[in-house]
């Protein structure tokens, strides 16, 4: 049952807890949580968020999950994290101070938990957060303690710069190149 609207607007700066362990072969790092995922307590839970079917399409899970599947993640060898913690309505609300303190926080996660790949989900803030503001698409010269760093659009269906088919392309390249470097667990 979906959240109602006032446990949505109630949602703000709330958390959502991690779905990691250690040795991931891709951990994906969203921007911080939506109030309505916040209000859910699983990650990319708006309707409309690609996400989830852009996974699916890609081939890094062989079958269609839902945002309440969110834990199930870790049977096909990948986690998710957030950059920020704290839910907001819009990510336009976080400070570039405090995307670069989440950053440090971030690197400490994974220096602990050692994914082979941090996938951030949201070019921009993965951006302002580590001052790559030149960053493109895909893999990146940064690395995370030994995990090599990718960059992919948000999947937010307020993003209109790409469909799903992008999203299941470029996630595909993600895939393509984990698996092909021996970094992915195919399940």
């Amino acid at each position: 049952m979906p959240p109602s609207k006032q446990q949505v607007a109630a949602a703000y700066d709330k958390t959502i807890a991690d779905v990691i362990s250690t040795n991931l072969s891709v951990l994906f790092v969203g921007i911080n949580p939506s109030l309505y995922s916040a209000a859910t307590g699983h990650h990319f839970a708006r309707p409309g968020n690609r996400f989830w079917p852009a996974l699916h399409k890609s081939k890094f899970t062989s079958r269609l999950m839902s945002p309440y599947d969110d834990q199930s993640l870790i049977d096909f060898d990948c986690g998710i994290t957030n950059l920020v913690a704290r839910a907001t309505a819009r990510a336009d609300e976080l400070s570039s101070d405090e995307l670069f303190r989440a950053s440090q926080l971030l690197s400490r996660k994974v220096k602990k938990h050692r994914p082979k790949c941090v996938a951030f989900v949201g070019i921009t803030a993965y951006r302002q957060a580590f001052n790559l503001l030149k960053a493109k698409m895909g893999l990146q010269d940064h690395v995370i303690g030994e995990a090599i760093v990718w960059a992919l659009p948000n999947p937010s269906g307020l993003n209109a710069h790409y469909q799903l088919s992008d999203f299941t392309r470029l996630f595909g390249e993600l895939r393509h190149y984990v698996k092909h470097s021996g970094q992915l667990s195919v399940r």
